[in-house]
């Protein structure tokens, strides 16, 4: 990938000697520059790829048909809670449809694919804030939440509702 050695955001000098604390137009340019690489990495064609892949794939347009209904028949169910005499075989049938969801290749390989840019835009975030100062908060990684998944709220587009 690209460094950004040589990549400086221009200090502008004021009329009356001093210096403002950046040129907002230059720091942006870079940043586009620097999301421009990292759309033209392997790592973001990779996901792409298979983002492609899972949504051109019938297998995961059926059973993501089948995890909608699912999902609908145990959100109805969720309204009363576990009090609700289906509620159980609700959940079940949600979970086992996910699960069949999830070992599909195309999406497997599509949640890998997303787990790696998500990992290179944090470590991105991580290396800019850093740069400014050890104290400034970095954006957070889901890495110990699992998050990204089908079904689960992550940014898999297969449709399966549970994705943005």
């Amino acid at each position: 990938m690209p460094t950004a050695e040589g990549l400086t955001a221009i200090q502008l000098e004021q009329p009356q000697g001093g210096v403002t604390s950046l040129d907002m137009a230059s720091l942006l340019l870079c940043a586009y520059e620097l999301g421009d690489w990292i759309n033209q990495s392997a790592e973001v064609a990779e996901y792409l790829y298979w983002k492609t892949a899972v949504n051109e794939d019938e297998q995961v347009k059926q059973v993501t048909r089948r995890f909608a209904k699912a999902k609908e028949l145990f959100v109805e169910c969720e309204r009363f809670g576990r009090f609700h005499p289906d509620y159980n075989e609700a959940k079940d049938k949600v979970k086992l449809i996910e699960r069949e969801l999830s070992e599909i290749e195309s999406v497997r390989r599509f949640k890998a694919a997303e787990q790696v840019v998500d990992e290179m835009l944090y470590e991105v975030s991580r290396t800019i804030a850093e740069s400014v100062s050890d104290n400034i908060k970095v954006p957070g990684n889901e890495k110990a939440g699992g998050g990204g998944s089908c079904g689960s709220g992550g940014s898999c587009s297969c449709g399966s509702g549970g994705c943005s």
